[in-house]
């Protein structure tokens, strides 16, 4: 099968336009229009997911996180992303990414994460603007289905994202808990605007130290469980792919990476 028959299914479901401008997404490597049989998904495309993909005999990669965030200045096979690179394209495989696209879409990465939180009422967080008369937002916000504090909640946080620890930011945590936001990847800058939406706490990763201090001041209990719960896309995309390929009779099979990207361990 074309692969431009896939990309293009799911950028009507995710389109581009909805992207943050100079976000990388699309494709990263190869021929979109190259015959594919076998998908990969992924959160990120790192040399042990490719070693992976090769060994299922898999010639695309779909990835939520863009493979190439910078630059190549050369293709020096000393350094390991580039030898990376190059054995994708050795072993004639298309890797394709959907970042912020999928951040943002309607049933995409921030519904997923507010379905794992069991989150009732779920409305959009950060606007991003209006797209076919549709209006798009990153994050989202919606109501618990019981009332908890703020550590009974980011103690059940590591269940819902199934992290061994998270970072908690609170001077209250003894404080009710009822609205929540959330926002996957590096969210930390938006905290305000979850705040002024009513959100009892903010769920996002990558928090730096000082605007900690500033949520602090803000009386903003935060819980921050790392980047890579954005992984819960893994199996919904799949699932997602499989359900277009029953559809529309493609000849592909489609499969998820048992590789752990977090590099992060809590010991």
């Amino acid at each position: 099968m074309n692969a431009s028959k896939l990309i293009e299914q799911f950028e009507k479901f995710s389109p581009k336009d909805i992207a943050v401008d100079h976000d990388p997404i699309g494709l990263q490597i190869g021929d979109i229009n190259q015959d594919i049989h076998k998908v990969l998904v992924t959160l990120d495309v790192r040399p042990e997911v490719v070693d992976e993909a090769i060994e299922n005999n898999c010639d695309m990669i779909f990835s939520h996180h863009p493979a190439m965030f910078r630059p190549v200045k050369n293709m020096d096979l000393s350094v390991p992303q580039n030898a990376m690179y190059a054995k994708l394209i050795k072993n004639n495989i298309l890797v394709y990414s959907a970042h912020t696209n999928l951040d943002n879409a309607e049933g995409g990465m921030n519904d997923w994460l507010s379905e794992a939180m069991d989150l009732r009422n779920v409305e959009g967080l950060v606007s991003q603007g209006i797209y076919n008369d549709n209006e798009y937002f990153m994050g989202r916000i919606g109501d618990l289905k019981e009332e908890t504090t703020v550590y009974e909640f980011a103690q059940k946080c590591k269940e819902f994202f199934n992290v061994d620890g998270l970072r908690l930011i609170s001077h209250q945590d003894n404080h009710k808990v009822k609205r929540v936001a959330v926002l996957g990847g590096d969210g930390g800058k938006f905290y305000s605007i979850a705040q002024q939406k009513g959100a009892d706490v903010y769920v996002t990763g990558d928090v730096y130290y000082h605007v900690g201090h500033d949520m602090i001041a803000d009386n903003m209990s935060v819980v921050d469980p790392g980047h890579h719960i954005e992984s819960i896309c893994k199996p919904y995309l799949c699932e997602m792919l499989k359900e277009w390929s029953k559809e529309f009779g493609w000849p592909i099979d489609v499969i998820k990476s048992n590789i752990n990207t977090d590099p992060y361990q809590f010991i």
